[in-house]
């Protein structure tokens, strides 16, 4: 089994870490000090692959914007910023002159930031541009449930934008709504939006037909790294969160990635998704310029994206980049063995697979007092949800 170890390197300075262990491990394997920021009682303080933590003030986005640079300046060298989520990669974005006074990071165009977030303005873009996105139309369901003729059936219906409220109500990322009845069904007093939702062409075929092109692009415009990859499994089973990926050798989702993302003007770091319809099309599902949990499974690959934007930022030679392994794996076990039991895969067969998996997310016996914390949160908080049901 191949594991997730690098030659490391002697860096002066940290990263900061707007993220969790899937963006530090890669980092740490390059031998990068590591800073999380999180919450105070987040077992990401206890990973190995961090070094120290910095507590989130937010939604204080000032206090955050005092806290990381307070943290630079104290630092005898170079800070480089990394962001994982939709959230935090706006709070860079927004705050960026800023941060730039102490510290470093690659990110987008502001505009460009804004309109890929946001999936109503993404559509407009894509479509301006020319790009193979599903057809797709905003619909206000405060007007009322869209009228079925209106509506190229199957379709999705998905929020404008990554929702707290949305993944709190259901556990899919978007709705299929395939018959007049299910349209009806989203104007429901107990439907939790009532403002604007994207109803989009669906593809169709299993969530294993998504693929994705990862890239990071110097300010030069030149593509430094890049590899590709699939999704082996999510939960739930159909428009589910990913609990399995691995990576591939595909050379058009590689070609069209890199189209795409010069279409876009992309500057930084980008992973851009596709589903393969029955055909073999590809279509262009949406546009992330941040880092992912992909860039663990794609350093254990051979092709380590954050040490290499580490290596421009602070002035150092970049470390060997060579083309990414294909069928290296990442799991989030915990999430992963409910999608086994949904997909029906053989309980033997999917420990077989795990045992083999190269990099692995949430119960993870490499990081064993992140895991031990992680074990004794949960705990706390199923017991907690115990003695509240039985006050009620």
């Amino acid at each position: 089994m191949r594991k997730e170890v690098q030659v490391p390197v002697k860096a002066s300075g940290h990263a900061i870490v707007l993220g969790d262990r899937d963006l530090g491990a890669p980092l740490h394997a390059a031998g990068i000090p590591v800073t999380v920021v999180c919450a105070p009682d987040s077992p990401n303080r206890f990973s190995r692959y961090f070094r120290a933590s910095l507590t989130d003030p937010r939604p204080d986005e000032d206090a955050m914007v005092d806290t990381l640079l307070e943290d630079a300046r104290a630092s005898p060298g170079p800070v480089v910023v990394y962001y994982q989520s939709d959230d935090d990669l706006l709070f860079v974005s927004r705050r960026r002159k800023e941060l730039a006074s102490r510290l470093r990071f690659v990110i987008a165009d502001a505009d460009l930031v804004e309109s890929l977030v946001n999936k109503t303005a993404f559509n407009d873009l894509a479509r301006r541009l020319g790009l193979p996105v599903p057809s797709t139309e905003v619909v206000d369901l405060s007007a009322g449930a869209p009228e079925s003729r209106h509506l190229s059936l199957p379709a999705l219906v998905k929020p404008s934008r990554r929702e707290d409220a949305w993944s709190a109500t259901f556990a899919a990322k978007a709705l299929l709504v395939e018959t007049p009845t299910d349209a009806e069904a989203l104007v429901d007093p107990t439907f939790p939006f009532r403002d604007h939702v994207l109803v989009q062409q669906y593809i169709p075929g299993p969530e294993t037909l998504i693929e994705s092109y990862h890239s990071y692009i110097d300010p030069t415009g030149a593509v430094a790294a890049e590899f590709t990859g699939r999704k082996l499994r999510t939960f739930p089973i159909a428009l589910g969160h990913s609990s399995a990926v691995v990576t591939t050798d595909t050379a058009d989702v590689a070609s069209l990635g890199r189209s795409i993302l010069q279409t876009l003007g992309v500057r930084g770091v980008a992973k851009v998704d596709f589903k393969r319809d029955p055909e073999g099309r590809l279509w262009l599902l949406e546009v992330n310029p941040r880092f992912t949990l992909w860039h663990r499974v794609g350093a254990a690959a051979g092709v380590n994206i954050p040490a290499l934007v580490w290596a421009d930022l602070v002035g150092r030679p970049r470390p060997p980049i060579r083309q990414a392994r294909a069928g290296v794996g990442w799991c989030r076990v915990e999430l992963d063995w409910q999608a086994m039991r949904e997909s029906g895969t053989g309980v033997l067969d999917w420990l077989r697979w795990v045992a083999r998996c190269e990099t692995k997310a949430g119960v993870d016996p490499s990081d064993p007092v992140f895991l031990a914390t992680k074990a004794l949160s949960m705990a706390r908080s199923a017991a907690h949800r115990v003695l509240a049901s039985g006050r009620r």
